[in-house]
């Protein structure tokens, strides 16, 4: 979880400014569904989330 949170920090809140609470909830959704299905992870072999368990399942 603390990598996943430095993550959002740096790649995310420090780039956008909120207005209010809906918008970082909506950065938030999106950014975790950027997080495991698009954006890749070298300790998993440079697959996504969503792909590195699709392909050891």
């Amino acid at each position: 979880m603390e990598i996943f949170f430095s993550h959002f920090k740096s790649e995310s809140l420090r780039l956008h400014h909120y207005t209010d609470q809906k918008q970082l909830v909506d950065e938030v959704h999106r950014y975790i569904r950027f997080y495991n299905h698009y954006r890749f992870q070298k300790k998993l072999n440079n697959l996504s989330p969503v792909e590195y368990r699709t392909k050891v399942a």
